[in-house]
């Protein structure tokens, strides 16, 4: 079954996004640069309010999983620092973790789709650890739907 296939069950506009998050996390794990920048690429294409929304909200679902009490000022400065480590950039980073936490973080320009895609995937990807990503993407669809409903 190809990637696309995999997520045929998912609204049209979420397959393209689900399908090139997961390669790209795929990617990131096999350190396999020419892949991750293929699916960079592919997500850097696609509605960016749409994957910022998608990525976003896997990574605070995976966030609020490893924290349910909630985070520190402590824990959120050590999930920065770890995608930093992972090659993130900090200010797109702190704007990414920033807009996945609700919090509203002003940036005098917007970075570029490209950056945002491959920073959140880095942001992803650390805060997965060894979990599937499959599951979270569907998570937060589910979320995404369900808050979509209720407005």
């Amino acid at each position: 079954m190809t990637t696309q296939q995999q997520w045929r069950h998912l609204p049209v506009a979420a397959r393209p996004i689900a399908a090139a998050a997961q390669a790209a996390v795929t990617a990131t794990r096999a350190h396999d640069d020419e892949a991750l920048a293929s699916a960079i690429t592919a997500l850097a294409a696609l509605d960016p309010a749409q994957v910022g929304l998608i990525l976003g909200t896997c990574v605070r679902l995976l966030l609020e999983h490893r924290h349910p009490d909630g985070l520190t000022g402590d824990e959120v400065r050590a999930v920065l620092v770890a995608a930093v480590g992972d090659g993130a950039d900090p200010e797109v980073t702190l704007v990414l973790l920033a807009g996945a936490l609700g919090l509203d973080h002003e940036v005098e320009a917007a970075p570029a789709p490209a950056a945002l895609a491959r920073d959140a995937v880095l942001l992803l990807t650390g805060q997965l650890g060894e979990q599937p990503v499959e599951p979270w993407l569907e998570a937060a669809l589910s979320e995404i739907e369900r808050a979509q409903l209720n407005d």
